[in-house]
């Protein structure tokens, strides 16, 4: 299918174009994953087990999310300082 006919089927949203897709080598930017060890004592895992059992979910993901909501907050914290100037 030539990329015309495809945007027009797009533009058009009288047909589902998913199929027209190749998906197997779809890939999220920034998104490939690779693995780290982190050592942490053992009140701290204790703590983080706690945690993810609180709220169901596994303590890689505790970490996984609360590491991602400090780094979104300092980006945004730098970009707050950068246009304070």
């Amino acid at each position: 299918m030539k990329a015309k006919e495809f945007d027009q089927k797009f533009d058009d949203n009288e047909e589902d174009i998913v199929g027209d897709l190749d998906l197997s080598s779809l890939k999220r930017p920034n998104q490939e994953q690779k693995r780290v060890n982190v050592d942490f004592p053992t009140w701290m895992i204790d703590s983080l087990d706690r945690e993810a059992n609180r709220v169901g979910v596994t303590r890689q993901s505790i970490i996984k999310v609360w590491l991602a909501e400090r780094l979104e907050e300092q980006a945004t914290n730098k970009d707050l300082h950068r246009t304070s100037r």
